[in-house]
């Protein structure tokens, strides 16, 4: 018996401690993002412990709030204490504000809860941007700080604002539960890159009994397959081996070049942000959670107005309700409206990023919401399209995805020079003839970019069939089908984990 229990110690000191300690400790090199490999092993670990759990809810609760912070912490280090400060603060804010029967101190309350939110948020995001800005008003000079800008804060600081601000407005109740709060801000499927889930969404499912059906499941595999495919196949593929190299140097390239990096950079933003999403669906799903969908094929879009609506559906909405309606809104006249939606969307820039590109992206989108409504309402056209015509939606769609590729360079481009640069190039050393040799050059990536838009346009109905069609396989081929997208990642992944692009918002 000594014998064999030396033997067990012997070969469990041999084990690769170091290696499994890197693995599970921050690396700022390497974050956790659910392509990951250490994703996957964890999360199968996690699910059983989860599933053992499902009769006794605190020990749930307790053991999903350690592992989002765990989860938060493989992304951004020790900076979890901000995900507590923010939820600690908003939850007492709220306590107190329920039981303040003053409006003018459930004024100062609200108030109180924004100056912790978007002071943290604007210290770690924007203090160099304003910085540089100050300096060049007053003739000084300004060095950028050291600050590191913890991944995902942009999304759950809105996040808590807006069941601060729902108790304002007496929309919801305040949870008498630090636990079920903090379960509901650091959720890990949406931590780090949204969707932002509403309070009077989320907050119901918590205390209900866990019930996960089969359809579930096989709606939960379908959105986490779906979300691997755009972002570990389509979306990185065509970054790392075409866009990125556009991006890098816009000069070098034919201005066709540059119009296919902005094809490219299109398809790639949406798979990536639309797959994280999706991913996070999923799992939610396979804990028993609801998430409203995030993406809803955005460059099927007639209009600017119809493209918010289906674009990053979470932020468009929160934009919506807890900015554009503060400032008033359609309340006010028409003039009032028009600043109002310009206001929302250059603060909708800003949230993404603090430069000048965030700035003209958001006021681009602005000025074009903004005619659109003009539109609309000189036409008294619901849809701001004057025909049912097939050719006219077309035209419409074609349009509007045009006008989203040009926002996106001042989107993707980390300084505005780039961003001329890329025009130039475009309208004038276009070089049409380089085509063939482009698309020998890199057939790989067209053909992704060519599938990646095929399936993006495909009608609503016939995903919705395939979508059935995978839920009713039997448990055997759900795992069949995940391994095969295992393989098929591992077979075009580059060396390099590719983080999310939303992570740096």
């Amino acid at each position: 018996m000594s014998q064999w229990f030396d033997t067990i110690v012997t070969q469990f000191g041999q084990l690769p401690w170091d290696a499994i300690g890197q693995q599970l400790t921050y690396n700022p090199e390497s974050p956790m993002i659910f392509s990951s490999g250490i994703f996957l092993w964890l999360f199968a670990g996690f699910i059983i412990v989860y599933a053992m759990l499902h009769r006794h809810l605190a020990a749930r609760l307790i053991f999903v709030t350690a592992f989002s912070y765990y989860f938060y912490y493989k992304s951004s280090g020790l900076y979890f204490f901000l995900l507590a400060l923010v939820t600690c603060s908003d939850w007492l804010i709220a306590q107190r504000m329920h039981r303040t029967v003053s409006q003018t101190g459930r004024k100062w309350l609200v108030a109180l809860s924004l100056l912790i939110d978007l002071g943290l948020l604007g210290y770690f995001k924007y203090t160099n941007f304003f910085g540089h800005i100050f300096a060049q008003m007053t003739g000084g000079h300004f060095s950028d700080l050291s600050i590191f800008l913890p991944v995902g804060i942009s999304f759950f600081t809105f996040q808590s604002l807006s069941y601060t601000i729902d108790v304002y407005r007496r929309k919801i109740r305040p949870l008498d539960s630090l636990l079920d709060y903090a379960f509901y801000v650091s959720f890990f499927p949406q931590l780090v890159a949204g969707p932002i889930v509403r309070a009077s969404d989320f907050i119901p499912q918590i205390r209900r009994p866990l019930r996960v059906t089969r359809t579930m499941v096989g709606t939960g595999l379908w959105f986490i397959i779906c979300g691997l495919f755009k972002k570990a196949v389509i979306s990185d593929y065509i970054s790392v081996n075409f866009v990125e190299r556009v991006f890098a140097d816009p000069s070098l390239y034919s201005g066709l070049e540059n119009l296919l990096g902005v094809y490219g950079y299109a398809l790639q933003i949406y798979c990536d942000f639309s797959g994280y999403s999706d991913m996070a669906i999923g799992i939610a799903l396979l804990m028993g959670f609801h998430f409203n969908i995030n993406f809803n094929s955005p460059y099927k879009s007639a209009s600017i107005t119809e493209f918010w609506r289906r674009w990053h559906i979470s932020l468009s909405s929160w934009l919506r309700d807890y900015l554009y309606i503060s400032l008033g809104g359609n309340r006010k006249g028409r003039v009032r409206q028009y600043l109002n939606l310009f206001i929302t969307m250059l603060l909708g820039g800003l949230w993404h990023g603090a430069s000048w590109n965030f700035v003209a992206w958001g006021s681009l989108h602005g000025v074009a919401l903004m005619l659109h409504k003009m539109w609309m309402q000189l036409t008294g056209q619901k849809t701001g399209v004057p025909h049912r015509r097939k050719w006219v939606q077309v035209l419409c769609v074609v349009a509007t995805f045009h006008f989203a590729c040009l926002c996106w360079i001042f989107f993707r481009n980390r300084e505005f020079s780039g961003s001329m640069t890329m025009l130039n190039q475009i309208f004038t050393n276009f070089h049409p003839e380089l085509l063939w040799q482009l698309l020998t050059g890199y057939w790989q990536v067209m053909l992704l970019m060519v599938l990646g838009f095929v399936l993006h346009f495909v009608p609503d109905r016939v995903e919705a069939r395939c979508k059935r069609a995978f839920v009713s396989l039997p448990m055997v081929c759900y795992v069949l089908v995940l391994v095969v997208m295992v393989v098929i990642i591992i077979q075009v992944k580059s060396s390099d984990i590719q983080p999310f692009i939303y992570f740096q918002f």
